[in-house]
């Protein structure tokens, strides 16, 4: 009889370990997803012929593997797609690529361009060291900046206790306070000198002033310009690939692979308890959310994507009280996606970068005004133009709240919050707010595990999980580490890999986006 696999969640780590296993040995892997889509917070929401990207999600990875993987799943366009024809845009394109204009099953080529929206003018992120910058800030300020990094480099904080020391031994205390400081907080609801110093330490490892103007000189007298961008720090990239039809797209094929391959995905099935004897867990109680019932189902092995918070709890029997406590005390930083049609925008493209309807070039937009809750800014229209029905007489916004669930935002009705996200558009001068069509708003749960709360005793937590022989925590949610996309799918092949090599111990799986120097920038 075959052996089986039962994998919680039908996000990227979940689906990526259950094609590995197809595709690598004879075990049969069966999903539980507890929602009814397919791709976790990398799904694509479709509204009304528009589509949503919920969090941005840019295919690259200083990994190998994981480019090698996305490419055997969709091919990189080998002709112009509907905004370079429109343009008359010259790209490099994969030979013998597909047409995104006559196929659908096609990644595109993409350039990145993010930028901070601060004192009602744009800065480039990273922050440069350009004329504009300068022009910017000021004389004034920009030496301030300079000389406050000249001092952290000279006289650095000795020992990082908080994410704060990690900042300004890394960028200066007057970069620190202007751009880092008050978007921090925003983010996570709690101030720099509260958070510990390994989010820094995940997410911007690697990145500095140093870094960032070497990278402008570069990009300045440089004319290469290739996918791969090995030699690049992942927050400068310059071009990623991207779905045609967003994120959603690439894991809704991988799960039609791991259907027709007899792999199963059962949607609407939430994972309540996880019973275990002698080291090993030997099954799951899975709650049908149609039916109301609940059925046991046993299996060989055990992946889990769901918040580790929710496992823990779910063990039966229960793990020892201090186990319990810190998994109860783990916290999360929730997300809500604002999606607003327009006409138009009032804000205009200052840029040389040419777009339809001359929009403003840009995937993403930091928003640091301290007077608006607004986080980011999506632009759909840049990331492809198949997100967008009406390309040429529209404009698709995502914008980005981050909260917690359950607050008083968190609970305010779509109505209001539409109403809300609206007028602080107007109010940075972003749009007026006569030019909208329509607005949707899409809530996403445990969207970025915190590193407050008992996440420093997490490592009793895992030590207890680890001691399964035949359970393995995989994606963001399922190890709580502020993982990108690219992580999720290299733990979820290093767990498949442990199986066959009979490998028991699971320190590869948890040191990946710790020590390795793959990391693609933000993908959700």
């Amino acid at each position: 009889m075959a052996k089986t696999a039962i994998i919680i969640g039908a996000g990227p780590a979940g689906l990526t370990s259950a094609y590995e296993l197809l595709e690598k040995t004879d075990i049969v892997p069966i999903i539980f997803e507890q929602s009814n889509d397919i791709g976790g917070i990398s799904k694509t929401v479709r509204y009304k012929g528009n589509r949503m990207d919920i969090g941005g999600h840019r295919f690259f990875s200083k990994s190998d593997v994981v480019m090698g993987w996305w490419a055997n799943i969709m091919s990189t366009q080998g002709a112009p797609s509907k905004d370079d024809l429109v343009l008359k845009r010259n790209i490099e394109f994969n030979t013998g690529g597909p047409d995104p204009e006559k196929t659908d099953d096609v990644m595109l080529i993409r350039t990145r361009l993010s930028r901070i929206l601060h004192l009602r003018k744009f800065f480039d992120y990273p922050i440069s060291i350009s004329a504009q910058t300068i022009k910017n800030l000021g004389l004034i300020k920009t030496a301030k900046i300079g000389f406050s990094y000249i001092y952290s480099r000279f006289f650095p904080i000795k020992k990082e206790n908080s994410l704060e020391d990690f900042f300004i031994n890394r960028f200066g205390k007057e970069l620190y306070s202007t751009f880092f400081k008050d978007y921090t907080k925003k983010l996570w609801g709690v101030p720099c000198n509260k958070l510990p110093p390994e989010w820094g330490a995940q997410r911007v490892k690697g990145l500095s002033v140093s870094k960032a103007i070497l990278h402008f000189f570069r990009t300045k007298f440089s004319r290469k310009s290739t996918i791969s961008q090995k030699d690049i720090e992942t927050s400068l990239i310059q071009r990623f690939l991207y779905p045609k039809f967003g994120p959603g797209q690439m894991w809704e094929k991988v799960a039609a692979i791991v259907e027709k391959k007899g792999g199963k995905i059962h949607k609407q099935k939430k994972v309540t308890g996880l019973e275990h004897k002698n080291g090993k867990i030997i099954n799951v109680s899975v709650f049908d959310q149609k039916s109301k019932k609940t059925e046991i189902f046993k299996a060989d092995y055990f992946f889990s994507t769901m918040p580790v918070k929710d496992l823990v709890l779910s063990f039966a029997p229960p793990p020892k009280k201090e186990v319990l406590d810190i998994a109860e005390g783990l916290m999360y930083r929730d997300f809500i996606t604002v999606g607003v049609l327009l006409k138009r925008l009032k804000i205009k493209n200052q840029t040389k970068t040419k777009t339809i309807g001359n929009i403003i070039p840009d995937n993403w937009i930091y928003v640091q005004e301290r007077d608006v809750k607004l986080g980011r800014i999506q632009v759909f229209n840049n990331w492809s133009p198949y997100l967008v029905k009406d390309l040429e007489n529209t404009v698709w916004l995502g914008l980005e709240y981050f909260c917690s669930e359950g607050d008083s935002f968190w609970n305010k009705t779509d109505k209001d919050l539409s109403g809300y996200a609206v007028r602080e558009l107007e109010k940075i001068g972003v749009i007026e707010a006569k030019d909208v069509i329509d607005s949707t708003v899409i809530r996403m749960p445990k969207t970025y595990p915190s590193y407050f709360g008992t996440y420093n005793r997490f490592d009793t937590v895992q030590q207890y999980t680890d001691g399964f022989e035949n359970l393995f925590l995989i994606g963001r949610n399922g190890m709580h580490k502020y993982n990108n996309m690219d992580h999720s799918m290299l733990a979820a092949i290093t767990a498949v890999s442990n199986i066959i090599d009979g490998k028991k111990g699971k320190a590869n799986i948890w040191t990946i986006n710790t020590e390795q120097e793959y990391h693609e920038e933000k993908s959700g």
